[in-house]
């Protein structure tokens, strides 16, 4: 016999999220005029407005290196997937963020990149309470038309979550 769910009634317990962003063309078009790391270090310094991703998944650029970045990232409910627990897609774009921005961290000004194919290892459930998270990328290769790098992300007690790894193709930029 089916069942038939009928849906939860707004109630008191609703909560809402506002996001803000500021054009992200902006970013872009002043990035193509620097390096990669000189790019990276404006984000996060605050000379430059990060990209709405990063403001809707609410994560930060903490620290940028030569081949190595760190994200960080509040977790909360409202990140929650039908099991109650942080949705994997949250790992996986730290991860991706971390891996893509470690290769960007190296490349001159005019070259660009893009992430080819990405695989997450999901080592460890994400809760509400387990950020802030840490998401630390390196590269492990960097070629003319490819790269490769990984990624460890921990929560608050340096426990590993998930890993992952990464291949990007490199390009020259096109005007934006």
């Amino acid at each position: 016999m089916d069942q038939i769910v009928q849906p939860v009634a707004a109630t008191a317990s609703v909560r809402t999220r506002t996001v803000t962003w500021e054009d992200p063309l902006v970013s872009a078009r002043a990035g193509a005029n620097l390096s990669g790391i000189e790019y990276l270090r404006a984000v996060a310094d605050g000379k430059l407005p990060p990209p709405p991703i990063a403001l809707l998944l609410g994560f930060d650029l903490e620290e940028v290196a030569e081949g190595r970045v760190v994200f960080s990232a509040e977790t909360g409910e409202h990140q929650y997937n039908p099991i109650g627990v942080v949705h994997g897609g949250l790992a996986a774009t730290l991860l991706d963020s971390a891996m893509g921005c470690a290769v960007h961290s190296l490349l001159p000004q005019g070259r660009g990149y893009t992430t080819l194919e990405i695989k997450v290892n999901y080592v460890r459930a994400i809760k509400h309470d387990s950020g802030p998270l840490r998401a630390v990328g390196t590269v492990v290769h960097m070629g003319g038309k490819t790269a490769t790098a990984e990624a460890r992300l921990l929560d608050s007690e340096g426990r590993l979550c998930a890993h992952g790894t990464t291949t990007c193709m490199l390009f020259g930029t096109h005007a934006l």
